[in-house]
């Protein structure tokens, strides 16, 4: 074995410098996985542990690699409309089809033809019959989603359009998830619509951490399949990629999504001050790379928190209301300046 100093990252934290021999001890003894980087001088940047073949037989037999598989999503067109308030108009051949989230309609050509199934119409629990197609409506369930799912097909001869319209302000992304390796981790309720063949399901948060105080609990939408998909996220939307054994500590509400690969993860504040009276909760996220990650301004949760706090419904404040009636039961509004 060589004497080149090797410095490991392991969720998001360096170890190092080590010999060789020092990293195979640790990969055997199960105090480096198979998700740590690693980095000696002379390379250009991180790569994953078991890229490098000093280290890869260390970790024993590995699983063979997976088939490539043929487009199984129809290939659908698309362009996205407005600024605050956004939509996404879906052109599809003849027999092409797309997907809506229940309630995302906005309008269609005559040629577009909708019908309501259970779960997400990507054929996937097709051959476990009836069982398999109330397990699928059961996975979108959990998520605090419809059972039902609405197919948008083009049954004419010519191309057809079909629109879907964001809930609430702020930006849909569209996500080609072949390039994210066939899979996407999502909020729950950001799903809008994507090509016919996706699989919508949900992911179980692994860590207790994560799921206690992480904001989406134990459950996140999970995106699968080889086409289009689009979600819809509050403000303004930003993304970045995340290098290997980065790690950016995120507000939990604004998180929108990421990719599989990415460590997602709880990290406590500091300190019973801040935590109680701070104002941002007892816990934020940790998301480590490599992978990409889409950031929100505005979580619907915080927009609709305001708005709560403000209906007078709630005992919260009238602004600008102008009646008699108003103005008497708001005098201590006027003292305050509202």
């Amino acid at each position: 074995m060589s004497d080149i100093a090797w410095f490991v990252a392991i969720d998001g934290q360096q170890q190092g410098p080590m010999g060789e021999a020092e990293v195979v001890d640790k990969i055997k003894a199960g105090q480096i996985g198979r998700n740590a980087h690693v980095f000696c001088e002379g390379m250009a940047a991180w790569e994953p542990i078991t890229s490098r073949s000093e280290f890869a037989g260390a970790f024993g037999a590995t699983a063979p690699p997976p088939v490539p598989r043929g487009q199984s999503a129809d290939e659908i067109d698309y362009e996205i409309f407005g600024e605050e308030m956004q939509f996404v108009e879906i052109t599809l051949d003849p027999n092409e089809a797309c997907i809506g989230e229940a309630g995302a309609f906005m309008y269609m050509d005559p040629g577009i033809q909708m019908e309501t199934i259970f779960g997400d119409g990507s054929g996937q629990n097709k051959k476990g019959g009836l069982m398999g197609m109330l397990v699928g409506a059961g996975k979108r369930v959990l998520t605090g989603e419809s059972l039902f799912m609405t197919v948008f097909g083009n049954q004419g001869n010519s191309r057809q359009t079909v629109a879907f319209a964001s809930p609430y302000p702020g930006r849909i992304i569209a996500v080609n998830l072949v390039d994210h390796a066939h899979t996407l981790l999502c909020q729950k309720d950001a799903f809008l619509c994507a090509a016919k063949g996706i699989a919508v399901g949900i992911a179980f948060q692994k860590k207790l951490g994560a799921g206690l105080f992480g904001g989406e609990g134990f459950i996140l939408q999970k995106l699968e399949g080889d086409g289009m998909a689009f979600v819809h996220a509050g403000g303004h939307v930003i993304h970045r990629d995340l290098k290997p054994g980065e790690t950016l500590r995120v507000d939990t509400g604004c998180i929108v999504a990421f990719e599989e690969r990415v460590d997602y993860d709880i990290q406590f504040v500091g300190g019973i001050k801040t935590a109680l009276f701070g104002g941002e909760g007892i816990a934020f996220a940790t998301l480590t790379g490599p992978g990409r990650i889409w950031l929100q301004s505005l979580p619907f949760s915080r927009l609709a928190g305001r708005v709560f706090a403000a209906a007078p419904q709630t005992g919260g404040r009238r602004k600008g209301e102008g009646s008699v009636l108003d103005m008497m039961g708001g005098l201590g509004n006027l003292l305050d300046g509202d």
